[in-house]
């Protein structure tokens, strides 16, 4: 560099000079840095956060479930929890043991053959189980691999009963001779017949969907076997009540970065304008309870309390076990996550909307019952990365099952999504009001009424 001394420089000289050593220094630092300011935005940073650690704490060297069942139990949030698993195996082209329909046979006992392609040369290992089914551990064994996680997830049964009148109000027998739910609280032996279908609606829902006896009389010894039960057959049991703390737990259980546990609401369902007991142009028995009424509900249901009172107290051993302020510090993350991508990807400051609102037909909410499903809206003007990652987060759950079964299982007449061209946002694969309609007629009697009942799932 000795010659630079010896010459008196010209601007444009001194210029490309100065150019030539920010040049140099950029590449230094992104060998430093692997150049990783350098490369392409991945969908994945539609999640991206300015934080040092935008994945909570550390998850160490463990390797993420792929091989994972989850009990979806019924008016416990599960249509939330499904749709991080079909996202999280859509991504990575997971293979989804599913039903036929919509259900796995329910509210029969689960049994292999109900998956489709069980035993199929074509399909191989199922790696995400989790539609709706009566729990049947040898069975569901026939279909998932050894080292399965198993998981689920429980609701108080005050609050479940009061969401399951709502939605099936008309399905079960005992609700719908009941004047109302605190009518029916007050005497639910003058409603109720164990030998009625569909009335497994209206008492220890819960114990049900787990495969145990809802119709026994409460026992102590008979409530702690159910338990036990339970805990030998599942590694983990959510609240719904406290979701993001469940979330979290269910995370750092499967290795999960946060990203995969970040979620909306789904089938929300509309709330009862507060001193009315009507929607318009649907009347709707009151849902409001006494307190006395509660605790004959918690009676009434008393294996479902019983199970919740245990699972609720190894909830919370979990979290101390966690972490009290490790726990706070994540979900506070991920709600700030989930913030973040509502502005992102939802119009009307994310609140949820009536499906006829939806101008999109192809993500309007499956419509069950006397109640209102809700949904979202895209937001407009998204890029294609984007705009496909927030979709994943608002397709209803009979869109999201029928769009992998078609993957999974092309047909002839239908384009093969899997390996294919990207779909366009114009596309309509599958449409809400065909699955009301064409496609329930035909299923047998008994399907249609399983399959009308299904799909609202979150808890409100």
């Amino acid at each position: 560099m000795r010659w630079l001394g010896c010459y008196r420089l010209g601007p444009i000289w001194k210029a490309l000079l100065v150019f030539v050593v920010i040049a140099f220094a950029g590449q230094l630092l992104g060998v430093i840095f692997n150049k990783s300011w350098m490369q392409p935005e991945r969908p994945q940073s539609l999640y991206s956060l300015p934080s040092d650690n935008t994945q909570g704490s550390s998850l160490g060297s463990c390797q993420p479930h792929i091989h994972i069942m989850f009990l979806k139990t019924h008016k416990t949030a599960s249509s939330t929890v499904l749709n991080l698993l079909y996202r999280f195996g859509e991504e990575r082209d997971l293979k989804f043991a599913l039903p036929f329909g919509y259900q796995f046979g329910y509210p029969l006992p689960f049994i292999a053959q109900r998956v489709k392609g069980y035993k199929s040369p074509h399909v191989g290992e199922f790696d995400i189980m989790g539609n709706h089914m009566r729990f049947n551990k040898p069975e569901v064994e026939k279909v998932m691999p050894p080292d399965t996680f198993y998981f689920s997830i429980l609701r108080d049964p005050v609050a479940l009963a009061e969401s399951s009148y709502a939605y099936y109000k008309n399905v079960a027998p005992a609700f719908r001779r009941a004047k109302g739910l605190g009518d029916f609280a007050d005497n639910p032996y003058k409603y109720y017949d164990p030998r009625l279908r569909n009335n497994h609606y209206a008492r220890n829902l819960m114990w049900f969907d787990f495969g145990l006896d809802h119709t026994a009389n409460f026992s102590l010894a008979l409530a702690k076997r159910g338990v036990a039960a339970v805990r030998r057959n599942f590694k983990l049991i959510l609240l719904s009540e406290y979701f993001d703390q469940s979330m979290v737990l269910l995370r750092h259980a499967l290795c999960w970065p946060l990203d995969a546990v970040v979620s909306f609401s789904l089938n929300a369902r509309q709330q009862v304008p507060t001193g009315r007991s009507a929607w318009v142009g649907k009347l709707i028995a009151p849902l409001a309870l006494t307190d006395k009424q509660r605790v004959k509900l918690r009676e009434w249901n008393a294996l479902d309390w019983h199970l919740y009172q245990a699972f609720n107290l190894t909830f919370w051993q979990e979290v101390e076990r966690f972490g009290r302020s490790r726990m706070e510090t994540e979900v506070a993350l991920l709600r700030t996550k989930r913030e973040v991508l509502t502005r992102i990807c939802l119009r009307d400051g994310g609140r949820p909307i009536e499906a006829g609102r939806i101008r999109d037909k192809t993500i309007r909410p499956f419509q069950s019952g006397l109640v209102k499903i809700l949904g979202y809206e895209l937001q407009s003007g998204l890029n294609n990365a984007t705009w496909e990652a927030c979709l994943r987060m608002i397709r209803p759950e009979i869109q999201y099952k029928d769009l992998l079964d078609l993957r999974q299982f092309p047909r002839a007449q239908q384009p093969s999504f899997a390996g294919g061209p990207p779909l366009k946002r114009e596309s309509s694969i599958l449409r809400a009001d065909d699955h009301g309609g064409k496609r329930a007629k035909f299923q047998r009697e008994e399907e249609v009424c399983k399959y009308s009942s299904d799909w609202s799932d979150r808890k409100v």
